[in-house]
């Protein structure tokens, strides 16, 4: 019998001053007024739809997401969670995340956020060199960010979070790790540095900037390591690091292949079924379709076959190591259908296997993809 997993509420707020150029997330430039009540009330009616979905299922963390959360309102996050609570069991110790961007911190209005219920904030500092934010279309300079990461650390809030990118347009290694110096100095509990990528159906897409090479950013990935464990921060994720206590609760229970349901614009949910299936939705994205009502886009039973793949490919994004018992657990399937694929892993030396449990190696760290390509076949 599958066994429920822990159960998170991810929230979408899809507005940004401007659009990034590296960003290929769900965000649209805002045009006029954030419609803070009025999108409320649809993520509102959007959860309504969902909650027959849970069970009754206790919630055990929330992410609101963007976009840039914190152009809403603090009254209107406190009509958010105050609705939130009138219709899922929270559970009290609950990791309630925003995502805010240094330039529309504001300490009056976090203030509000917090006594909404806020506990955990997460700032998109990217780089403390105000050439390369220009570079990457930030709002923001470095004073900014510097200001936004005391402000959040004054506030006796549960954790806050910096979030740092390298790799970035002609950076050089010494500037990547002066960033991250900088970011160490301001003490967060948690760091999510992470390499600038190149997406598609972005404006870098269409004008890549020269970025480093692959020698290059191995240095910079290797020494910034060593850097952020000396200031004790422990890699516990492919791109996170955090003081011993202060992992983010949140995606920590996406990769252990939680259960979560998402509500606002393009918001991806996911959730196990008593019968052993788990049920995806995708919500409407653009901010224009969804403020008329229209929330749900598609919802899907994932396929069986496709199980192991989703299982592994998040699984072994975190470094600890994973409980065998929680493959049977968490899909309904038996673990002697992917045997095959595990031998390969451990003939590869990407994985190494216990009586009750399976951990990643260094090669498999660094061979990600090819080990997950194992569990596609």
């Amino acid at each position: 019998m599958v066994k429920l997993p822990p159960l998170s509420l991810y929230i979408h707020i899809p507005w940004c001053v401007q659009k990034c150029p590296y960003c290929d997330f769900n965000s649209h430039a805002l045009k006029g007024e954030v419609p803070h009540e009025e999108y409320v009330d649809h993520l509102l009616a959007d959860l309504d739809a969902d909650v027959a979905y849970t069970g009754g299922r206790e919630i055990s963390t929330i992410f609101i997401g963007g976009g840039t959360p914190s152009l809403l309102s603090a009254a209107a996050m406190q009509h958010l969670l105050d609705g939130v609570r009138r219709r899922l069991p929270l559970n009290a110790a609950a990791e309630i995340t925003m995502e805010a961007n240094p330039g529309t911190v504001e300490a009056d209005r976090f203030l509000g956020y917090q006594q909404a219920g806020v506990n955990r904030i997460s700032i998109g500092v990217q780089s403390f060199d105000a050439q390369k934010l220009q570079r990457l279309g930030r709002i923001h300079g470095p004073e900014e960010a510097q200001r936004a990461a005391r402000l959040a650390a004054g506030l006796g809030l549960r954790s806050f979070n910096l979030d740092l990118m390298h790799g970035l347009p002609d950076q050089q290694l010494d500037q990547a790790l002066d960033d991250l110096r900088q970011a160490v100095a301001l003490r967060p509990p948690h760091l999510s540095w992470y390499q600038l990528t190149i997406e598609p159906n972005t404006l870098f897409g269409s004008r890549p900037p020269v970025l480093p090479d692959d020698d290059a950013l191995w240095d910079i990935y290797q020494q910034g390591n060593v850097l952020l464990a000396a200031a004790g921060y422990r890699q516990y994720e492919t791109s996170a690091y955090a003081q011993p206590g202060f992992e983010c609760q949140h995606n920590l229970n996406y990769w252990r292949f939680g259960d979560y349901l998402g509500i606002g614009c393009g918001a991806h949910g996911k959730l196990t079924q008593v019968d052993g299936g788990v049920l995806r939705t995708v919500k409407v994205r653009h901010p224009r379709g969804y403020m008329q009502g229209k929330y749900l886009d598609k919802r899907y039973r994932v396929e069986a076959a496709d199980l192991p793949f989703e299982f592994f490919m998040n699984r072994f994004r975190l470094l600890e190591p994973t409980p065998r018992h929680e493959y049977p657990d968490f899909t309904g399937l038996d673990e002697r259908g992917v045997r095959n694929a595990l031998d390969q892993a451990l003939a590869g030396g990407y994985i190494t296997e216990s009586q009750t449990e399976w951990c990643i190696t260094e090669k498999g760290k660094l061979f990600l993809n090819p080990l997950l390509e194992l569990f596609m076949e």
